[in-house]
């Protein structure tokens, strides 16, 4: 019996979000850049149809921008991800079990429904009626087939936004008219093996022997052929994964030339490791900072650096992590005086990740209650009255290193002084 497996995503979906408030985006060309407002990284259909190309800078496209009119925005990645939740929101009212695949995109178990196309349409309805996303969602037994059918379902309207390929005739006359490079999981690379072989669908693909996909691109392309063949090669994930480690790194808006304004950018992501490492019930046994100037300014003094530190007892409290930070970054920093740099990125790493009951205890640890209360309660703050309202004082005020945003919208769920009013 074979599990039928829904993913639901939404094409464009930064558009999207940017749409929900904002009426006079529809049918109008939208782009959103990337941090520093570098270059496009969501395009809405409009955008596509003038040739704007998905990582075009900013400064390519400023003609294109001013003779069609095409709105450009920030990335704003606090709504976004406040959106997205919202979204699977309405997926958990929909089915048991949800696996979370991107901001964009979830696996649904659709185990035990009769009308399985009944049921995805009700979904997007509601979807779109509750949160103002529209998704498209394919089904199908594996989740590289489910893939296969969500991307036909947005490009062909005679789906209405919902396939389901269970149905293995309907799934021998689409594959065929599949390109192979659309395949989940085939990149450039192995997309040029495989037309060298005269393997241009995802049927021809399909009907690859197993062992020739082994010898052309390792066990995964032979997991991708037996996924389109229907048997189940990637789980669904029922419970989530524990992460082994995290990163929290991000590009500055101008350059950090002194250790002050540097350590005021490792604070604050510092400050968020520790949070994310509370929220998924786990302590860091390692972590490191690094930090460099701008690679692909070679007329520019260059420095690179990374420092790492054992967490003894491991954590997540963040005034722990803070500190462990600013050692690292102490010992880290250029000791020459004679050139300044400018560092253009800065990020910690944490790993030797583990559940806060399952790690080990040091011979002369202490249980140490106030910490938790206060690390509780500085998140119960921060989720209550928005985040960042509670912050650990290194972190800074004018935080000159932030990203630069010309064009970002307002925070509307999250920020009661960006709330849209209605006249």
């Amino acid at each position: 019996m074979k599990r039928p497996i829904a993913i639901s995503d939404s094409a464009n979906f930064y558009v999207s979000a940017e749409r929900i408030f904002d009426q006079t985006l529809k049918n109008v060309p939208v782009i959103v850049l990337s941090n520093n407002d570098g270059c496009a990284i969501a395009r809405s259909d409009e955008a596509k149809a003038l040739g704007i190309k998905m990582g075009q800078p900013l400064h390519h496209i400023r003609d294109k921008i001013e003779t069609h009119g095409v709105r450009v925005f920030s990335s704003n990645y606090t709504l976004y991800g406040d959106i997205s939740r919202r979204v699977v929101e309405v997926y958990e009212d929909f089915t048991p079990n949800v696996d979370i695949y991107s901001i964009d995109a979830c696996f649904l178990d659709f185990v035990g429904f009769n009308d399985r196309t009944a049921h995805a349409i009700e979904l997007r309805s509601a979807v779109l009626r509750r949160v103002g996303i529209p998704v498209r969602i394919g089904i199908a037994p594996t989740k590289t087939l489910a893939k296969c059918a969500n991307d036909i379902a947005k490009k062909n309207p005679i789906f209405a936004g919902v396939l389901d390929l269970m149905d293995d005739a309907l799934a021998d006359w689409l594959l065929p008219r599949v390109p192979v490079g659309d395949i989940w999981g085939i990149g450039r690379k192995t997309e040029q093996k495989l037309k060298a072989l005269n393997i241009h669908t995802a049927g021809e693909l399909r009907d690859m022997p197993i062992r020739q996909a082994r010898a052309v691109g390792t066990v995964v392309l032979e997991r991708i052929v037996l996924e389109l063949q229907g048997e189940a090669c990637l789980a669904f994930e029922d419970v989530e994964p524990q992460r082994k480690g995290m990163a929290v790194t991000r590009s500055a808006g101008t350059p950090m030339e002194d250790f002050d304004t540097l350590f005021q950018a490792i604070t604050a992501h510092a400050s968020r490791g520790a949070e994310k490492l509370r929220q998924h019930g786990l302590v860091a046994g390692t972590l490191t900072v690094f930090f460099h100037t701008n690679r692909h300014r070679p007329d520019r003094p260059q420095y690179a650096a990374s420092k790492s530190t054992r967490m003894t007892p491991m954590s997540s409290d963040t005034f722990e992590l803070v500190e462990a930070a600013r050692r690292c970054a102490v010992a880290a920093w250029p000791k020459s005086r004679s050139e300044t740099f400018g560092f253009t990125k800065a990020g910690i790493l944490l790993n030797d990740l583990v559940r806060y009951e399952d790690r080990p205890q040091t011979l002369f640890e202490q249980e140490r209650p106030k910490s938790r209360a206060l690390m509780t309660a500085i998140d119960q703050v921060n989720d209550r009255f928005g985040k960042k309202t509670m912050v650990v004082a290194s972190e800074g005020v004018k935080q000159s290193w932030q990203l630069r945003a010309d064009h970002r919208s307002p925070r509307y769920t999250t920020r009661m002084e960006d709330l849209p009013v209605v006249r």
